[in-house]
């Protein structure tokens, strides 16, 4: 039953492949296909197929049976071959229980391989934090000192710590110290850092006492031997804090005395290189007699006094010139200002100060600003002692000024070095400078103020010397004050001059009166807000008002009111010339221009009335009888106006025209001739004499014009005499031209 089954299975099976077959399958649709035809020639097809492999089979008989026995024999070695494979097999079967054995033998002999490394490495580090080498013992105790023993150090250093840990990653939970081995090599440690600390104490100190030396380079010790070893400073300040305190004392001890007697040698080196250039008698008002005594004769032209700034401004020159070579200059017998010895001893201080503030912060760290107070307590106390000392003999109003400004100076070079260390004590030379130059000041303005006019020597009608003085003595304390800022104010070079003619005043007794009430007038008041610079401001403002009233004084000496002005004139004039020589303008050169401007008014006036009068009178009353009627206030007072202008003589006016006419050239160059001799200023004298016969034309004008204003229509027959301005004014310019 099953094998029908499975026949009928290989029956379908064959069918659909028959039926798989294309062309087949359609001549079984079309029905073209003859069955029994086509298994005739089927079974045909594969009787012919058998008989050719049967020939086949018989024509390759002896290569199957070689093909046979050969089949044969390698059965034959293929049994033996299991045979011998199935005892093998029997073999490594016994293997294998041996192989697993070993194996596990193997495994367990590499963990224990890998604890025993595990525990070696732990050991290693343990002991490599506690074992001192032979080497590093060797460098402690007798190695040079070097970067080598720097390294010995800081590694002892750690082994030290390490013991005093509470590490315990590499101790087995127990603390370093309290292993067999830690505690061990704790005494030999202990020892070993107790002998670098003295060590180092050693060779510190042995360093500290080359500073001492004479003529040591000092910042080379503090580079090559000192700073290099700054991690041994570290390493004393941990291990033993008494032992880098004494280091420190004795290195600010042997710094601070080093620095001491540098300066101090300086400072008396440059002592006598000190070119006084100042006394007590160097005051504005000196009396004559005090001049003569000093240089034997009286010279105010001389430039080189106490007054005069000459380059001694170069004092404020950049800080980058060298200071003075002390033993050079004494060999060449040079001399200096005291400010310019001031400036090196302060370039000298600025360049320790910094060298050191920078050396303590490195080499001492958190303590070095301790220490560089210590360093230079004395050094700073010397140089202001000195500076003390000085200033009780010190009449030099300049050089104080120039010291002062230096110092303001010196402060901000210090805070762009970001070094605060001299503050204090430049606070200090400034609290010493400021009051000294208050008190010459007030010396200037006393001898001002009190000066006798009787012993300021010859009176003459020229500039007197007290006026150089103060010019010269004020524009170098203004050229001080104005060096350093962005703007510096300098006058032109044009001289000063009046715009116009000025109008006239009258010749009586007031002109004097006028002349001092102005002067009073003139006065300024400036205003005192407390601070120093206030205060040579506020000294300088009442130092001008005080000559002022000096100079007026010494015009009280001359007799004559025309002299009077003429002095003044010379001496204002003369001050003016220096304020512009030096460049230097302001308010007190403005006031002394103006004061100038007033004075020559009123010497045209006492000019022309010495040869002109009549003509100046006649103007002058005309014209106020004509303005006073012009502007009154009824038709009353303008009638009776009309009246009096008919009432002018005309033989008066005939005289003037006549006279005027005969005599106005010879007035002429007499003014020029008592211009001339008057005023030793060319320039000066020519604006003077510019001015008068300017005036004089302008009233020979007015006097022409109250002659057409009186006789309108009918001008009388002495009009013929009048001499034309044009003439006048030609006359005029044939003198400018000869000028």
């Amino acid at each position: 039953m099953v094998e029908d089954q499975n026949e009928s299975e290989r029956l379908s099976s064959d069918l659909a492949l028959f039926l798989s077959n294309p062309t087949i399958k359609s001549c079984l649709a079309d029905g073209s296909l003859n069955l029994s035809s086509y298994s005739s020639t089927i079974e045909s097809e594969l009787k012919s197929l058998e008989d050719s492999c049967i020939s086949t089979y018989q024509e390759n008989n002896q290569l199957i049976k070689d093909l046979r026995a050969d089949m044969d024999t390698c059965d034959l070695i293929l049994a033996s071959l299991q045979e011998m494979l199935l005892g093998f097999q029997a073999d490594l079967g016994g293997l294998s229980g041996d192989i697993k054995s070993l194996q596990e033998q193997s495994r367990t002999m590499g963990y224990k391989l890998q604890n025993r490394k595990d525990a070696e490495d732990q050991l290693k580090n343990f002991l490599m934090r506690i074992i001192v080498p032979p080497s590093l013992a060797s460098m402690i105790c007798s190695g040079n000192m070097g970067q080598d023993f720097i390294l010995a150090v800081q590694e002892l250093e750690r082994k030290y710590q390490y013991l005093h840990s509470r590490d315990v990653s590499f101790s087995q939970g127990m603390k370093p110290d309290q292993t067999p081995s830690g505690n061990e090599m704790k005494q030999y440690i202990t020892k070993l850092r107790y002998k670098a600390i003295a060590r180092i104490r050693q060779y510190f100190l042995q360093t500290f006492s080359q500073l001492r030396k004479p003529k040591t380079n000092v910042r080379m010790i503090q580079i090559n031997a000192l700073l290099k070893y700054t991690p041994l400073m570290e390493f004393l300040l941990d291990a033993k804090v008494e032992i880098y305190n004494e280091v420190r004392n004795v290195y600010i001890e042997s710094m601070g005395i080093t620095l001491y007697a540098l300066f101090r040698t300086y400072a008396a080196q440059l002592a006598l290189l000190d070119n006084e250039i100042a006394s007590r008698n160097d005051v504005i008002a000196v009396e004559d007699s005090s001049l003569r005594d000093v240089w034997t004769r009286v010279n105010m032209s001389k430039r080189g006094d106490a007054f005069c700034l000459g380059n001694r401004w170069e004092a404020l020159e950049s800080s980058d010139d060298m200071p003075i070579l002390a033993h050079v200059a004494l060999s060449e017998k040079k001399q200096y200002p005291y400010e310019v010895i001031f400036k090196s001893v302060m370039m000298h201080l600025m360049d320790a100060v910094t060298n050191e503030y920078v050396f303590v912060r490195q080499f001492f760290q958190e303590h070095g600003a301790d220490a560089f107070k210590g360093i230079f307590a004395r050094t700073l106390s010397l140089i202001l002692e000195q500076l003390e000392n000085y200033l009780f003999n010190c009449y030099d109003c300049l050089g104080l000024l120039l010291m002062i400004k230096q110092t303001h100076a010196n402060k901000r070079i210090m805070r762009e070095r970001r070094v605060d260390s001299l503050d204090k004590f430049f606070d200090s030379v400034t609290n010493l400078l400021w009051p000294r130059l208050k008190t010459i000041m007030d010396k200037q303005l006393r001898s001002v103020r009190d000066g006798d006019v009787r012993k300021l020597g010859t009176i003459d009608l020229h500039a007197h010397y007290v006026s150089r003085r103060y010019a010269e003595f004020t524009c170098s304390i203004l050229l001080i004050l104005q060096k350093g800022t962005k703007d510096d104010s300098v006058v032109p070079k044009k001289p000063y001059m009046a715009k116009g003619p000025t109008s006239a005043a009258r010749k009586d007794d007031g002109g004097l009166d006028k002349r001092r009430s102005y002067l009073d007038s003139s006065r300024t008041t400036v205003s005192h807000r407390g601070s120093a610079g206030d205060m040579l401001l506020h000294d300088l403002s009442t130092l001008q008002d005080e000559i002022i009233l000096l100079l007026q004084r010494l015009s009280e000496s001359h007799t004559t009111n025309k002299k009077k002005i003429v002095f003044l004139i010379n001496n204002l004039d003369q001050i003016i010339s220096i304020f512009q020589e030096r460049r230097v303008s302001g308010k007190e050169l403005n006031r002394f221009i103006e004061i100038l401007m007033q004075q020559r008014e009123l010497f045209v006036e006492e000019e022309l009335l010495q040869n002109f009068s009549k003509m100046i009178a006649f103007v002058q009353q005309t014209e106020q009888h004509m303005n006073r009627a012009e502007y009154g206030g009824n038709q009353s007072s303008r009638v009776a106006a009309e009246g009096h202008k008919l009432e002018v003589n005309p033989q008066v006016v005939e005289g003037l025209v006549r006279e005027f006419a005969s005599t106005w050239k010879q007035g002429i160059e007499q003014i020029n001739r008592n211009v001339l001799s008057f005023f030793a200023n060319f320039r000066n004298g020519m604006e003077v004499l510019k001015q008068v016969l300017t005036q004089l034309l302008l009233y020979y004008t007015r006097f022409q014009d109250i002659i057409r204003k009186v006789w309108r229509s009918k001008p009388p027959a002495f009009c013929k005499d009048l001499v034309s301005t044009s003439v006048i004014l030609a006359e005029i310019k044939k003198y400018a031209l000869v000028i």
